[in-house]
């Protein structure tokens, strides 16, 4: 899937069924190996689910972001507005609380792209710095995020059902 035919668009109520669907199996496809069966199901069962990301879609503290390749979801992006941990550092932080690119679609541009609206998005909401945890065992992500100027600045618990698992937390300024 060339990047050109890339189609970055908001979500909407109507997105909350494929969106739950994209959103576990992304989930699963990059953890599961990882992880008990257990708690990825329980954390499958508390954070994904159609009323779960309609729920999601029409909170005002959040934005989903869609990519198609032609009629098929392969990647999505979260961002939510709020506070942000103190090692964050921003006057108007905006998280980058889910971003997920299905991995037939890896290695395809996908993600940068995805990832420079996220930017150009944040940008226009007045946001000075974009921030994420990102699991301390998912290097890729790690790498992707360290390539695209992100810098670690702390850590915090993700708890995956009964797991406490460490975070690392990246920001990157924006703008000039």
């Amino acid at each position: 899937m060339p990047t050109s035919n890339v189609r970055i668009r908001a979500a909407s109520e109507g997105d909350a069924a494929a969106l739950a669907r994209l959103a576990e199996q992304t989930f699963r496809d990059t953890f599961a190996e990882s992880n008990s069966a257990e708690n990825m199901q329980r954390h499958c069962e508390a954070s994904y689910g159609e009323q779960l990301q309609l729920a999601e879609i029409r909170s005002p503290e959040m934005e989903t972001w869609l990519v198609e390749d032609g009629s098929r979801l392969v990647a999505y992006a979260q961002l939510r507005s709020g506070t942000a941990p103190a090692v964050v550092s921003a006057r108007h932080p905006i998280e980058i609380q889910r971003f997920y690119v299905h991995a037939d679609a890896h290695g395809r541009g996908v993600a940068r792209a995805l990832m420079e609206h996220v930017f150009a998005r944040a940008v226009q909401l007045s946001a000075d710095v974009v921030w994420l945890g990102v699991w301390e065992r998912n290097p890729r992500a790690i790498a992707f995020y360290r390539k695209l100027e992100f810098e670690l600045v702390g850590e915090h618990v993700f708890k995956l059902g009964d797991d406490p698992q460490r975070d690392l937390l990246m920001r990157r300024a924006l703008g000039p």
